[in-house]
């Protein structure tokens, strides 16, 4: 295999429409609020890829090095195949941390030319970013050991990324925005928990302990209905919540069907014990794509 397509595999670019979602709904909430700055939200998209990377990077260095990987059930990653040393993806990772370094602060002098305060309040949470993406499976105490990748996704996928974004561009924070962050946040953490079921067995043998491993598969599935419930709920309330909505502004509610047919092969897959991870790893994919969708869908209907 050419070198450059191992390291194209080895950043997951099929990860990225995931974490462009948040900006997409920020982006969406800043032209009804007549705010939307083109440049803004390009940087801001850019910056969201970068640390999605260097997640990625990140994620494959860390459960190589700790053995997380060795039986993995999900597409094989670039260290645990070998194809990639330990040596060569640590330098990636500094790459990408410059690379997420560069974008951020760029945005941050167009969003605050002469405000040195929110300047440094931003940087500090950009930095926050950076160090989370890389401690979810590196370091002495990684928290995705620690059953804290849930928490962790639904505030940067989430909170975070719809909330900071809007930000940069608006400089204020109605509160009502806190309903589509939300949304957005849970049905990234809903893609994460699908992931935690394929590899739970795995990782309790790796003591990698997950939400997941904590609560059992069964018990995970109940989670995740809540999750999605929960996000639906949340950005219904949203359009509800707007003078003179109209019936179209709920079309991001189509992705139910999707969402629904995913849990029904995902709660069969859990009954048959499917140890093999072939329905989570189609539920991951479909799950993830939805999560997108329902960003374009939200979007448009705040748009038009």
């Amino acid at each position: 295999m050419k070198l450059f397509t191992v390291w194209i595999e080895a950043l997951r670019l099929r990860t990225l429409p995931l974490a462009a979602a948040s900006i997409i709904v920020a982006a969406g909430l800043a032209v009804q609020y007549q705010v939307f700055n083109l440049g803004i939200f390009l940087l801001s998209l850019t910056t969201a890829l970068l640390l999605q990377i260097l997640s990625n990077l990140a994620n494959d260095y860390g459960d190589a090095m700790t053995g997380a990987d060795e039986q993995r059930v999900g597409p094989q990653r670039a260290m645990q195949s070998g194809l990639i040393t330990a040596v060569a993806m640590k330098k990636a990772i500094i790459i990408a941390v410059i690379a997420c370094l560069i974008s951020g602060i760029t945005l941050l002098s167009i969003s605050f030319t002469n405000d040195i305060a929110r300047w440094l309040t931003f940087l500090g949470l950009g930095i926050a970013a950076i160090i989370a993406a890389i401690t979810y499976t590196m370091g002495r105490l990684p928290y995705g050991y620690r059953s804290m990748g849930d928490l962790a996704v639904f505030i940067f996928f989430g909170l975070l990324g719809v909330l900071g974004s809007f930000y940069l561009q608006a400089l204020v924070l109605p509160a009502v925005l806190i309903l589509p962050a939300i949304s957005v946040g849970l049905l990234s953490a809903a893609v994460l928990n699908i992931n935690n079921m394929r590899d739970v067995y795995h990782d309790k043998a790796a003591n990698k302990i997950t939400l997941v491993v904590l609560l059992g598969r069964e018990k995970a599935f109940k989670y995740h209905l809540l999750l999605l419930t929960g996000a639906m709920l949340c950005s219904f309330l949203y359009i509800y919540s707007l003078e003179d909505s109209q019936v179209w502004q709920y079309l991001f509610l189509l992705i139910a069907s999707p969402l629904i047919k995913s849990c029904i092969q995902i709660s069969n897959a859990i009954k048959g014990d499917d140890r093999k991870g072939t329905v989570f790893n189609e539920q991951l994919k479909n799950t993830a794509i939805s999560t997108f969708v329902f960003s374009l869908l939200f979007s448009i209907a705040l748009i038009a």
